[in-house]
């Protein structure tokens, strides 16, 4: 049975360019939407190869439509069935007989129609568990007759290692195929522990086994609304170290001439800081026009105009109007910004000071009564004549210190699913 679907999101667009047009099988004996972790894994794998131009195609025993991807699904494939339940009870006696041969000959038959064509095939657990050894000795049927595509083997869980499945196997074929090396096959796990367990399992150097960690879908475990993602993806906004949040009007008396010094400061860190300044100038003020200016003019001096973002003039409709910033894409920025850098010079009250408080991130603002009074000493504060280094210098002290916020930071800019694939399994697919 084959279907396939596409997917209409955010993530799939501005990809026309450098496609890599590699087609790319993932096989398993089950694929989403079964829930578990390794169909979790690869619907992620199957929506970021697609956003990035491979063709996906899943393989499995048991699967759903895909957005983005073709899916096969093949009932021999899968873990249990009235033809491979009988033939798994038997092995686990120790009999690989003629009905486990007659389905590792059926599968390999199946095997070679669905990956025709296919540049690389990620097979998940298959080389390593024995939920279905008619598949794996299928498999290796296919590889050792340089029938099969490039092998990718994700390795999970080793039966060989679990004291739970010894009793189900013995030494010998196809037993055998579960803990040696393939040749021409590159082995990933998904973790370091993982990394010296498998090497040890196959006999092999540390090297030889990559390691891939799963990972998070950042919009969509932040509930993120479809403009935030594509203002993420426009501005680049996930790469920023750190990511600083300014929701104001551009006017005088909100100070964002020291925001900009600060993030001066911080890029003579070596750092990579972005400023999101959130708001356009005041309507009120005619001068607040060159306030922009002025402030325009400061963040060139920097050396990168991304690194200071008036949504302003970054985030413009078809027709070069500002675009809106709702009050749901306002929440978002609050959710994935590393900090509030609030730096007024007066205030009645400051409504951020409590949107950061209950978002959860650092406050680094000015030393004035209102924030006093709303947060204590829930802030970083400085004054308005401190020099940017030294505040600078505060504020990266204070999110290397905070152990929770260092870690939201490291997980948004290295364990999304599209920095993984960027990272770490690009290099895998050349």
């Amino acid at each position: 049975m084959r279907s396939s679907g596409h997917y209409p999101g955010p993530s799939y667009q501005n990809n026309t360019m450098n496609r890599p047009n590699q087609s790319i099988a993932i096989l398993h004996y089950a694929g989403p939407p079964t829930i578990g972790g390794v169909e979790a894994t690869i619907a992620a794998h199957a929506r970021v190869f697609a956003a990035a131009g491979h063709q996906v195609r899943i393989v499995a025993g048991v699967a759903g439509p895909l957005a983005g991807a073709e899916v096969i699904v093949d009932p021999l494939l899968g873990s249990r069935g009235e033809l491979i339940e009988p033939v798994n009870a038997r092995l686990a006696a120790g009999d690989a007989g003629r009905a486990f041969e007659s389905l590792t000959a059926q599968i390999a038959e199946r095997l070679s129609q669905a990956l025709a064509g296919v540049d690389i095939a990620i097979v998940h657990n298959v080389l390593t568990l024995h939920k279905n050894l008619a598949f794996t000795a299928a498999l290796h049927r296919l590889h050792e007759a340089g029938l099969a595509p490039r092998l990718l083997a994700w390795c999970h869980d080793f039966a060989w290692g679990d004291p739970l499945y010894q009793s189900d196997l013995h030494a010998g074929y196809p037993w055998k195929l579960l803990r040696m090396p393939w040749p021409n096959t590159t082995y990933v796990v998904v973790s370091d522990d993982r990394r010296s367990q498998l090497a040890e399992l196959l006999s092999i150097p540390i090297e030889q086994v990559a390691v891939v960690t799963p990972g998070i879908d950042l919009a969509a475990f932040l509930k993120l609304e479809r403009e935030t993602i594509t203002l993420i993806e426009r501005l680049g906004l996930l790469e920023a170290d750190p990511l600083l949040l300014l929701p104001a009007r551009i006017t005088r008396r909100k100070n964002i001439e020291q925001a900009v010094d600060i993030i001066a400061a911080l890029r003579r860190r070596g750092q990579t800081p972005r400023l999101i300044v959130t708001g356009p100038p005041g309507p009120h003020n005619p001068s607040n026009a060159a306030y922009l200016a002025d402030l325009q003019q400061r963040r060139t001096s920097i050396g990168d105009d991304s690194a200071v973002v008036f949504l302003y003039e970054s985030w413009v409709d078809d027709d070069d109007r500002p675009h809106p910033v709702s009050d749901a894409v306002m929440s978002d920025l609050f959710r994935i910004a590393d900090g509030l850098l609030f730096p007024s010079r007066y205030e009645g009250f400051g409504i951020p000071i409590l949107e950061a408080g209950l978002a959860g991130i650092p406050i680094f603002c000015s030393d004035i009564a209102p924030f006093r009074e709303t947060a204590g000493d829930a802030t970083l504060r400085f004054g308005f004549d401190e020099p940017a280094d030294q505040v600078a210098e505060r504020i990266a002290g204070a999110l290397t210190q905070d152990q929770r916020a260092a870690l939201r930071r490291r997980v948004r800019l290295e364990y999304t699913w599209e920095a993984i694939y960027q990272r770490a399994i690009v290099p895998l697919l050349h």
